[in-house]
């Protein structure tokens, strides 16, 4: 696919879990995990907001596009 989740570089420099950032933002652990595995097919804005908000980033910061080759 060629959008790309960063979630666990900015989880890394945040020095925070999943688990944290789930119980954080109340986004259950599965469905992070299946936007950070990057088989999720969207993303509600209302979510890329609480991981925002939570993680002091920009969309752009978690999402990137790599035109495929």
């Amino acid at each position: 696919m060629a959008i790309v989740v960063k979630l666990d570089d900015l989880l890394h420099a945040k020095r925070m879990t999943l688990t944290d950032l789930s119980d954080r933002i109340g986004i259950t652990l599965a469905n992070l995990s299946i936007l950070k595995t990057g088989k999720a097919k969207a993303i509600r804005f209302s979510t890329l907001e609480a991981i925002c908000t939570e993680l002091d980033c920009q969309p752009g910061d978690l999402l990137a596009f790599e035109a495929d080759s």
